[in-house]
């Protein structure tokens, strides 16, 4: 499955506009339909965080193939159910890192899915991991990066 975004291609950088340096709002992010999918669920994680795995953004039960820019930062919306990031907040968190590392990798990981999902309140990764397994039938990633000036 093909995912793309119309803010920044594969392995590049991600612009300012949607880090916590700028409007810290979501990317555009598309991607190919999957037949008989019946939803499709998107993590974003940064794996080069200090702690180890620093999810960005969760959101599931997606009817479509694209999520626009500036996703509303809610539970619920038209688009989807949205769940809790490491940030501890509801929605897209951008890409942050500590002024003094390297580049930090970011990877948009989308999942098309055989069911809708129950939702759950705050749901976390590993919660909507649990829920998706023997659900999966693809999935695709785009990876964008970022440092910090």
């Amino acid at each position: 499955m093909n995912v793309k975004s119309s803010a920044f291609k594969n392995e590049d950088f991600i612009p300012v506009r949607y880090t916590c340096d700028g409007e810290d709002i979501s990317p555009e992010i598309e991607w190919d339909p999957v037949q008989n999918a019946k939803s499709y669920a998107l993590i974003v994680e940064d794996p080069d965080a200090p702690g180890g795995i620093f999810i960005h953004w969760i959101i599931y039960n997606i009817k479509g193939t694209k999520l626009p820019e500036n996703v509303k930062k809610v539970e619920k919306t038209e688009l989807g159910i949205q769940g809790e990031n490491d940030f501890g907040k509801i929605g897209y968190g951008g890409p942050c890192p500590p002024r003094t590392h390297p580049p930090h990798r970011y990877y948009f990981y989308v999942y098309a899915l055989d069911t809708e999902l129950p939702e759950r309140s705050r749901i976390t990764a590993d919660e909507l991991k649990n829920l998706m397994k023997g659900h999966i039938i693809d999935q695709g990633v785009i990876m964008g990066k970022y440092k910090r000036k």
